[in-house]
């Protein structure tokens, strides 16, 4: 089942919705269906997700988002700080181990979301009883990544530009250390494959295609291939060079360039 999926905030779950018979695009904002409600998403992607998948039935769009109706979301949100500063005195009288983020409240007024970080699961029940009834209003409480953190305030990476995450990534995709082997640079260690938010760089996994198509095109190591100057066996590679390093003789490694 081919979906769009919809996000309201950079920290909040994704919403998947039901592509419309009209013209829509990635990036657009538009009005889309809530529990008993309304608010307005960007839409981020395209999802083809098999129907087991779905762990809720998919929402409906109802109309492209307005001039009037961003004034009508951005009047609502006038209420955020207040909201926060409500939400952070009712987490320290409750001891609770968590770091609020951001609040975001719906565009029909209904609900409000609150966006937190925390090392582990946190009991929140008393904090959302306590809030909904200071709010009289739905309230959710979103568990974030400390990688949705960094998204969400910015930074520079290592490279010497704005965080990927914080540019043009829409989506943060699993990064895990197979994406580092791919790339040959599993040796380099954590401190140097890790991004500003701890966790491995995102640049990882979108690099990862380009890099299973190189690396195709090279012989494994410990194979034997023929040279200029006989055969050899392969003891490095360099995927963006192209090249082999080949030991044909003892402690004798010459570099040698593969042809596509």
């Amino acid at each position: 089942m081919e979906l769009f999926a919809v996000q309201t905030e950079a920290w909040d779950q994704i919403h998947y919705v039901e592509i419309p018979n009209y013209d829509l695009k990635i990036g657009d904002l538009v009005v889309f269906q809530i529990e008993n409600g309304s608010d307005i998403g960007r839409i981020i992607n395209r999802a083809n997700l098999p129907d087991q998948e779905m762990r809720l039935p998919s929402k409906t769009i109802i109309r492209r988002a307005s001039p009037d109706d961003l004034n009508t979301l951005k009047e609502k949100n006038k209420e955020a700080g207040d909201a926060l500063a409500n939400c952070r005195k009712m987490i320290q009288n409750y001891n609770l181990d968590m770091k609020l983020i951001d609040c975001h409240f719906s565009l029909d007024g209904s609900r409000i979301t609150f966006g937190f970080i925390a090392d582990g699961r946190v009991d929140f029940r008393e904090l959302v009883k306590e809030l909904t009834r200071h709010h009289q209003k739905t309230i959710r409480l979103q568990q974030m990544g400390i990688r949705d953190e960094a998204r969400l305030f910015g930074d520079i990476g290592q490279c010497g530009r704005v965080l990927c995450c914080r540019r043009f990534l829409r989506q943060l995709t699993s990064v895990t250390s197979d994406y580092a082997k791919i790339q040959g640079l599993e040796h380099r260690g954590c401190e140097r494959l890790s991004g500003v938010c701890g966790r491995l760089k995102c640049c990882l996994a979108f690099e990862s295609e380009v890099y299973k198509k190189l690396i195709a095109n090279l012989p494994e190591i410990g194979s034997k291939i023929k040279t200029d100057q006989g055969q050899g066996v392969v003891q490095s590679v360099n995927i963006l060079k192209q090249t082999v390093g080949v030991e044909v003789a003892p402690n004798k490694i010459i570099e040698v360039a593969i042809k596509k």
